[in-house]
C-alpha cells in the first residue's frame, strides 16, 4: 500500500484544491419554436416547449 514519505504542506494541497472551482461556461442550445436560447434538455421557459410540444402553460 502506497504511504506518502513525506506531509504534503498546506500550499501544495490548497493548490490542487484550487482547480476545482474552475467552472465551464454552460452550454446553450436554441429553442427551434422560438429561438430562445435555453438549456438542452430542459423546457424553454420563454415558450413552454419540449420535444416539439407544449408542456408548460407560459403567461
Amino acid at each position: 500500500m502506497a504511504v506518502p514519505k513525506r506531509k504534503m504542506s498546506r500550499s501544495r494541497t490548497r493548490h490542487r484544491k484550487a482547480q476545482w472551482a474552475k467552472l465551464k461556461a454552460p452550454t446553450y442550445a436554441t429553442c427551434p419554436r422560438c429561438k430562445a436560447p435555453t438549456r438542452p434538455h430542459t423546457v424553454c421557459a420563454t415558450c413552454g416547449t419540449y420535444a416539439g410540444r407544449t408542456v408548460v402553460e407560459v403567461d
